[in-house]
């Protein structure tokens, strides 16, 4: 049994021990930042994310409709050949589209230099609530991160060295078959697309030569 007079001295030593732990400066390497905790956000190495965003949850919007003439994003910039989307604008997960690159690359593993471009990139962040949640109390959690793609944009493009036809339309056809509209191949010679129509360019007009008219003599 402890007497009153060592139990008092073993608390106050004890008291004294952790005070002067909690005085002591830390060893440990602090990095001063400014940025909120919601602009911090972890990836992995290969995953199609965005780096930094400063709101995690964002409004749910709408796919956009092409309706103002543009043509931009509906032809090939970069590689030979590749796919657009011909069917309704849709919202692309980053693991869709991650799918379908993944498929581009193991066909083209055996062409040596050859390169796959994505042309769009998923950086809006979905939220979602459970199953028979009640309403209210705030927005969901954050679920994936997805893209909205319009009618006529490009997804993919492969090039770098040259690839056959058939083998480019056989590899892009397997890639189309995992996301979740209809698509169509292009390549460099195909008109830009604006919603469901092709935009050929005018042609410029014959011109006949005409034969000249002799006068007659009298």
């Amino acid at each position: 049994m402890f007497s009153l007079s060592s139990l008092s001295r073993r608390l106050v030593n004890g008291a004294g021990s952790a005070l002067a732990r909690l005085q002591q400066p830390s060893t440990q390497h602090q990095v001063p930042t400014a940025l909120s905790p919601l602009s911090l956000f972890t990836r992995g190495r290969g995953q199609l994310a965005p780096k930094k965003v400063k709101h995690l949850r964002r409004h749910k919007g709408r796919v956009p409709i092409p309706v103002g003439g543009s043509t931009r994003g509906t032809t090939l910039a970069f590689g030979e050949w590749g796919i657009r989307i011909k069917g309704n604008g849709a919202r692309l997960s980053a693991k869709q589209l991650t799918t379908a690159e993944e498929v581009i690359k193991k066909k083209l593993k055996v062409l040596k230099g050859a390169k796959v471009y994505l042309r769009v990139f998923p950086d809006i962040p979905v939220c979602i609530k459970g199953n028979e949640t009640r309403m209210g109390k705030g927005k969901g959690t954050f679920e994936y991160w997805a893209t909205r793609v319009p009618t006529g944009r490009v997804l993919f493009e492969i090039g770098g060295v040259p690839i056959r036809e058939e083998l480019a339309r056989d590899i892009l056809r397997q890639a189309a078959a995992k996301l979740p509209t209809e698509m169509e191949f292009i390549n460099r010679s195909s008109p830009p697309r604006l919603g469901n129509m092709l935009i050929y360019p005018p042609t410029p007009p014959t011109l006949t030569a005409e034969a000249p008219v002799e006068a007659s003599t009298a």
